[in-house]
């Protein structure tokens, strides 16, 4: 964060200082163990946490001023709403970094893995600053912000949204030079209504451009390209259609990782990638279409694509465990994300040899659809000819798939009958274990791990 002076910030949040007039010079923080020397803490009032019960251990920590809602004993600006108040912080700050160059990325899915792999290319060539974890969100988003400093060329900020102006407000803050939209999908359904609705709101990111900015649309549904009939300056398409500006061709996948030839203007380079499914191939076109934009060289995106590696947790991640491989992706679920999984799975199956298990929890969100999208995606299992659908506290995938199928269907009513349907693994077998976050199925992924570790030493693994 650029220093500042506590009464400097105080006047920009229209808040009261109560202590010494200190010098913020380290980004804020809500965790008060993440305080540093010179930090800011957010005291913010949360559905079951107080940060007002955390100012004296922030400043412990090295914290020197809080942002509250009421009088703390530590220095501190008094304000009416801490989130708000980060938000004008932020604003200030990013209006004041006039060689910062913002990259926004919003999407129904992929924004995570794309953020990874564009910080990946962007820090190799100058300073940037990406959130950590899932900071996508009205205070996430300002947060990312406030960590950039003079020196900072780059910043990449997830823009996520669960209603209608989310987006817009957020690009009040950031004030983005490229908009990226990776895909309109059917992720918070049950929170926005309908398909459209989201669109409408992913498509808050583009209308936030000015006619310097850049709009980078996916084509991968039928919302997202339309978009370029709101932004009146440049505007690059990415996909595998001839017609796209960056697109991927001669797409293969070998251990579940897609190799493909990139094409982007200049040229066309080979990359293979280190991140597992097949559909992390819209995400690095995305990052292409990024990097080409900003001056970056073919060779440097393909050889960028090619190392970059995903850091995030259960998110697609790869266990090796001895003759078993365990595909922890419990962090969230979409019809969208879920299907791809599947198709993830059957491949690695296939390479295998040996059967294909899908652990599969319930989808949330998904509004009046919810029903119909679970039993979908069974169908999907179905004819992919995964063999085992392992239905965990959600029979609902289980509707419509025939009693001819193929694909052994086990309903499990929790985790724990699920972890006795995982006694029955073979050498060989790929396991997938995928739900919505709050099914918390990484407990089901852990227990599957440990349990075939056991049957391994004790030689009852076959």
């Amino acid at each position: 964060m650029i220093a500042m002076k506590a009464s400097e910030i105080a006047a920009v949040v229209h808040g009261t200082l109560h202590g010494e007039d200190v010098v913020v010079s380290a980004a804020p923080v809500i965790d008060s163990r993440s305080a540093t020397s010179g930090s800011i803490f957010l005291a913010v009032q949360g559905e079951h946490v107080d940060g007002h019960e955390f100012v004296a251990d922030a400043f412990a920590h090295g914290a020197v001023l809080a942002l509250t809602s009421r009088a703390v004993t530590q220095s501190h600006i008094l304000v009416e709403d801490v989130v708000i108040a980060l938000g004008k912080l932020a604003q200030h700050v990013r209006s004041n970094l006039l060689n910062l160059t913002v990259i926004g990325i919003t999407g129904s899915q992929g924004k995570t893995t794309t953020k990874e792999l564009l910080t990946a290319i962007l820090s190799s060539a100058a300073e940037t600053v990406a959130p950590q974890g899932n900071f996508n969100n009205e205070i996430g988003a300002p947060i990312s912000l406030l960590q950039c400093t003079e020196s900072t060329k780059y910043c990449i900020v997830e823009m996520g949204a669960r209603h209608t102006g989310d987006i817009a407000h957020l690009c009040t803050i950031a004030q983005p030079n490229i908009g990226v939209v990776l895909k309109v999908g059917s992720a918070h359904l049950g929170e926005f209504g309908s398909i459209q609705a989201i669109a409408t709101t992913k498509s808050e990111l583009i209308q936030s451009l000015n006619a310097q900015g850049v709009a980078i649309l996916g084509t991968y549904d039928e919302f997202t390209p339309a978009m370029a009939k709101l932004h009146k300056g440049k505007t690059l398409t990415f996909g595998e259609s001839s017609e796209c500006d960056i697109r991927a061709a001669d797409i293969e996948v070998r251990e579940g990782r897609a190799h493909f030839d990139l094409i982007t203007p200049e040229g066309r380079s080979a990359v293979g990638l280190r991140i597992v499914g097949l559909h992390q191939v819209a995400n690095a076109l995305a990052v292409t279409a990024v990097a080409t934009v900003l001056g970056f060289s073919l060779d440097q995106i393909a050889s960028g694509l090619s190392t970059a590696e995903s850091h995030a947790k259960w998110r697609m991640q790869i266990e090796e465990l001895p003759s078993l491989v365990l595909i922890n992706d419990a962090y969230n679920a979409s019809p969208e994300a879920i299907a791809a999984a599947l198709q993830t799975l059957v491949l690695f199956a296939q390479e295998r040899g040996g059967e294909s298990w899908a652990f599969l929890g319930k989808m949330h969100e998904l509004g009046e659809s919810s029903s119909a999208d679970h039993a979908a995606i069974g169908s999907l299992a179905s004819e992919l000819g995964i063999d085992h659908l392992v239905c965990v506290g959600a029979p609902e995938y289980a509707a419509t798939i025939s009693s001819a199928s193929d694909t052994t269907v086990h309903r499990c009513v929790d985790i724990e009958a699920a972890i006795g349907v995982a006694e029955n693994l073979n050498q060989g077998d790929v396991v997938l274990v995928k739900a919505s976050r709050s099914e918390k199925l990484e407990i089901l992924a852990d227990a599957i791990s440990a349990q075939w570790l056991t049957r391994v030493q004790e030689g009852e693994a076959e």
